[in-house]
């Protein structure tokens, strides 16, 4: 039996082409996952060798199941797959050259939070004003910079970019960006963008290094090709660029990650790269109702950026997309929670079945209440994942020090915890020295008598005490397997003598996490091996192929854990998240939250085409969640910033054909935009009882004369309602067309059409 017998004809059409560049446009619940497996497995089946194919995902729980599903197709050559998320594969490649780059082969790999510690630090020893040089917007400024491979010395070379921190008052940026990648290399670390900007340097310099990569990956796989930033796409293309066996899948609809940088020019003008690509469409939509996915078609099609698809199913119709509009916030809770509560009973659902999506986490808080007093289970995902839970970023912060030394986030977070009598005056003088000598903290503290720092007898030899330590289980890398290393240092370094001492209720659960911790690394040790296989003697030895799983072995895996690896769902609960969290999620019956101008789309994203498309494919992907049934709510009056404002209904609703949606409200309290009248509260309680009114047509808001449209030029500082005092850096376009770059401090720089955007001379 033919293994693609089992897709159906664009499924299968996209997935038999062996050879030549293949772009596979994936509408919602069209079977993506299932394509790319099966083509896959049919790469094999036809003769393909395993070791030559590259496939890249976003997360390792996709990776996981592609991979599994694979080898039930095709056996155990499944295994030599390189198979993984970006940055967990590169961060193997990394590894294993290493040395090409100045980096030792155990070099610890930063996330966000250590980032931010270390820039924290930088701008405390710079003596600089945190609330001006905010260390989580400096952290997104050089990462930023690395997702576009723009290094310290181009940032600070680029004048566009001076200018744009000279603005903003942040005019030493990049100092910190050079500071901080010089902490990091003396670390022997790479921050999470490192991975991606220093494969890149790996393939740029080194030409047999790209050769010999080039000549492994001969047939390379990308899912998710939307969401890919500019590094992504650079190293994907070089490494096709020798066979162009490259085949990308992905949905320019979905395409909802700008903000981090993801670039949907990439899925857009990939034949424009390939001329010779072949394209191929799935179309059947296989997760919803008629209504659902005809209601997604009428939204998505007022995008103007995107590759025409019809999305269709041969599903039941199923139920009108409801709309319920509350008085307020609070209402709007008590509205889903008593329709959650009505749809359960009716439908013989589950609670597990149900979420309630919206635009930002602030939103959850009327509707966590209005789930309380109903006395609803539910889970809240905040996007905090296991791994980062304060007695686990303690320990793991104790395993990375035992497998680099000089890992001088990990030094400062354990070096006083349990508290040790190692104080932080005794540290700034230690972290003075390694900064003046461009070394690491663990460098100072392995040769303090050489630097002569004023510190007490006392503090020097608890700080003896500590080397000691860590030199006696560092020593012990090689000889003990991960868990038995792990299980010494937890319980020796003293962590768990403390959380048992301390009478803190919350204890129990960071013991429980912590023990569920050591039973992760007990299972790494005892699982069959899934690193690479087939590697020749230089790589076996870096990755781990055969022999002794090590502490630095697991720690190279747990450090590029998705927050999705640790499955924190328990019970029957309903879910609450934010859109961004819920792709790649789908759900019986979902709830859209908050369909409000300025909420949902967000205003910040009215003054730039690009963004409102953004919008609109981010509630496009809200709306393809749902299986069964969707609701949207929305609220006539909202507190914002502690005031209750009037709220127009959401463009992205009326956007949706009448024939696939219920919309019961009084037109009166939802006019156009820009028509909306200033109703006090005691108004809007009133009780209006109307049939259902034609759809209400959003226009154009009232903007600016020609007269100030074409008097704004460049250099002038000109004013905003919502963004403030701002300058203008740059003008593009003609007449009605006529739109300005702006540069605010507080929101950094907006493209604005000058017809629409009330911007006044100043």
């Amino acid at each position: 039996m033919d293994i693609l017998d089992e897709l159906n004809d664009e499924q299968r059409r996209a997935a038999e082409v062996i050879d030549g560049p293949v772009m596979i446009i994936a509408g919602a619940g069209s079977g993506k996952t299932r394509t790319l497996t099966y083509r896959i497995a049919h790469l094999i089946d036809e003769g393909v060798d395993s070791f030559n194919i590259l496939a890249l995902t976003f997360t390792n729980k996709a990776a996981k199941e592609m991979k599994d599903r694979i080898e039930t197709l095709v056996g155990t050559e499944a295994k030599n797959i390189w198979m993984g998320t970006f940055h967990s594969v590169f961060a193997k490649i990394l590894r294993i050259e290493a040395d090409k780059l100045g980096y030792t082969h155990s070099f610890t790999i930063y996330d966000t939070d250590d980032s931010k510690n270390a820039i924290k630090q930088i701008i405390k020893q710079q003596n600089l004003d945190p609330k001006t040089y905010n260390p989580s917007f400096v952290a997104s400024r050089i990462s930023a910079a690395k997702s576009s491979l723009m290094g310290p010395e181009d940032y600070a070379s680029n004048p566009d970019i001076q200018q744009s921190d000279r603005f903003a008052k942040k005019p030493l940026i990049a100092q910190i960006y050079k500071l901080y990648n010089q902490r990091l290399r003396n670390a022997m670390a790479m921050d999470f963008d490192d991975l991606l900007f220093n494969t890149n340097v790996l393939l740029r310099d080194f030409p047999e290094v790209l050769l010999k990569y080039q000549e492994r990956f001969r047939y390379i796989l990308v899912d998710e090709y939307q969401d890919t930033n500019f590094a992504q796409y650079l190293i994907v293309k070089k490494l096709a660029a020798r066979y162009e066996n490259i085949c990308v899948v992905g949905d320019d609809a979905q395409s909802i990650y700008a903000f981090r940088g993801a670039n949907i020019q990439n899925i857009l003008n990939f034949k424009r790269d390939y001329p010779s690509a072949q394209q191929f469409k799935l179309e059947q939509n296989y997760r919803s109702t008629q209504n659902i996915v005809n209601a997604a078609n009428s939204v998505i099609y007022n995008n103007k950026e995107q590759i025409f698809k019809n999305v269709w199913t041969s599903n039941a119709v199923g139920e009108r997309i409801t709309l319920l509009t509350a008085d307020d916030e609070r209402a709007e809770g008590a509205m889903i929670a008593n329709t959650i509560r009505k749809l359960k009973t009716d439908d013989n659902a589950e609670f597990r079945h149900f979420a309630v999506l919206y635009r930002n986490n602030a939103q959850s808080r009327a509707i966590e209440d209005a789930l309380i007093k109903s006395r609803i289970p539910y889970k809240v995902y905040s996007g905090i994942s296991f791994y980062r839970r304060k007695e686990l970023k303690d320990t793991l912060a104790y395993l990375r020090l035992v497998v680099n030394n000089h890992d001088d986030e990990a030094l400062l977070r354990v070096i006083n915890y349990p508290k040790r009598g190692i104080g932080g005056t005794t540290m700034e003088k230690i972290q003075l020295a390694a900064s003046d000598n461009e070394i690491s903290c663990w460098t100072v503290i392995e040769n303090i008598d050489d630097f002569g720092l004023d510190i007490n007898q006392g503090a020097l030899a608890k700080i003896n005490d500590f080397k000691l330590m860590i030199q006696l289980f560092t020593s012990q890398l090689n000889t003990l397997n991960a868990y038995d290393l792990a299980k010494d240092v937890i319980y020796k370094s003293g962590v768990i003598r403390e959380l048992k001492s301390d009478d803190d209720p919350d204890n129990a659960n960071r013991l429980d996490n912590i023990q569920e911790l050591l039973n992760g690394i007990q299972e790494f040790c005892e699982k069959e091996d899934v690193i690479t296989p087939g590697a020749d003697e230089e790589e076996a030895a870096i990755t781990g192929v055969s022999g002794l799983k090590t502490l630095d072995m697991y720690l190279q895996q747990v450090l590029l854990l998705t927050e999705e690896e640790k499955d924190d769902t328990d019970g029957d609960k309903v879910s609450l998240m934010t859109i961004h969290s819920a792709k790649g999620l789908e759900f019986p019956y979902v709830f859209v939250a908050g369909m409000e101008e300025n909420l949902f789309p967000s205003q910040l994203s009215l003054t730039d085409r690009k963004d409102l498309e953004e919008e609109r494919r981010l509630f496009y992907v809200a709306v393809t969640r749902a299986e069964k049934r969707l609701v949207l709510s929305n609220a006539r009056f909202r507190y914002q910033w502690g005031k209750a404002s009037n709220q127009e209904l959401s463009r992205f609703v009326t956007e949706i054909d009448d024939a696939y949606i219920d919309m019961p409200r009084p037109e009166s309290l939802f006019p156009k935009i820009g028509e909306l009248p200033r109703l006090k509260p005691r108004e809007i309680k009133k009780t209006i009882n109307t049939p259902k009114l034609k759809r209400v047509q959003y226009g154009p808001t009232e903007g600016n004369s020609p007269e100030k449209r074409d008097g704004i030029q460049v250099g002038m500082r000109v004013m905003h309602a919502k963004f403030g005092e701002g300058k203008v850096l740059s003008i593009e376009g003609e007449g009605s067309n006529r739109a300005a770059i702006v540069f605010f401090q507080a929101f950094g720089q907006k493209k604005m059409m000058l017809q629409y955007a009330k911007l006044e001379i100043i």
